[in-house]
């Protein structure tokens, strides 16, 4: 799967574009800069409204990767954060931070970006992409990290610098691969390490960890 066809808003000193289909209404950037974002208007990103700089803090901020910008000014361009973060959102997706790979399993690649949003309730209809299809659905997980048992499986380490490698089958979790720190909506660290394997079908009973409850799903194709 190829990077999506982005819509582009031109500006002078900094471009920016959006995929409408990776956007999941998180509103971070109506909200932190109206004047260049207003989904009240056409066209909705006036990119000269305000500093590019201002523009990229604020471009960076949304946590899907719907949105990104190209400086045309001689400013920095957006760089990843040093330590790879995969945050758990309550009853929602796994927000990715870092320079990360997603690749499906047969190794062809899907995207490679900084900011992604994944479903985790195993309903999205861009998978492995979330696309709100959370909210309506009765998946709930409030993330009582406390009782989160460890897998055996999950290696853990200390998450220096490097890429993580995230790869996902049609039916079954997400592979992570590479260093990541795995941490909770309040900022907790439940795992450290180089390897683990995380739900992606909802049905986990040891969230957000694997259980390979995601097998009931091919029962029922059979």
């Amino acid at each position: 799967m190829s990077d999506p066809i982005r819509k582009l808003y031109y500006g002078k000193d900094i471009d920016v574009t959006f995929d409408t289909k990776r956007c999941i209404h998180s509103a971070e950037c109506v909200n932190r800069l109206a004047q260049v974002f207003d989904t009240s208007r056409r066209p909705w990103v006036l990119p000269d409204n305000a500093p590019a700089g201002e523009v990229a803090r604020v471009v960076m901020s949304c946590p899907s990767g719907a949105l990104r910008f190209a400086r045309k000014d001689g400013g920095t361009a957006e760089q990843p954060p040093e330590i790879n973060l995969v945050v758990i959102t309550a009853n929602g997706p796994l927000y990715v931070r870092g320079l990360v790979t997603i690749q499906s399993e047969d190794g062809s690649l899907a995207l490679e970006d900084t900011r992604l949003a994944l479903c985790r309730c195993g309903a999205s209809l861009n998978k492995p992409f979330c696309d709100n299809s959370h909210l309506g659905l009765s998946f709930e997980d409030a993330c009582n990290l406390a009782k989160a048992t460890i897998p055996e499986k999950a290696v853990p380490g200390k998450a220096e610098a490097g890429c993580l490698k995230i790869t996902y089958k049609e039916i079954g979790s997400f592979h992570l691969d590479g260093p990541f720190v795995l941490v909770g909506p309040d900022g907790h660290v439940l795992f450290e390490g180089t390897h683990a394997s995380l739900c992606r079908c909802g049905l986990s009973q040891n969230q957000p960890f694997c259980d390979r409850s995601h097998r009931r799903l091919l029962e029922q194709d059979t």
